[in-house]
């Protein structure tokens, strides 16, 4: 019984810190439930790479992010303009 209840306090946790689920600003209720659904097949897809790289959902994520910074540092997508 404590490994299913780990096993959803852990799903809650990534789908919060990982996904940002709560940072939904919609009303409508129909809205949610589209962000909500997006927000999982998002974490499944992440889940399911990681398992397949031996990494963990969190190295990932980090992984994926620490690439776009160093692609953006080297050729932004929005040209900076010093007036």
């Amino acid at each position: 019984m404590c490994k299913v209840r780990w096993k959803v306090v852990e799903f809650h946790r990534e789908l919060k810190q990982l996904i940002g689920i709560e940072l939904c600003q919609c009303r409508k209720e129909r809205i949610q439930r589209n962000h909500i659904a997006c927000a999982i097949l998002v974490w499944l897809r992440l889940k399911d790479l990681a398992r397949y790289t031996n990494q963990t959902i969190y190295q990932m994520k980090h992984g994926l992010l620490s690439n776009y910074l160093v692609q953006q540092l080297k050729r932004p997508a929005v040209p900076i303009f010093i007036v």
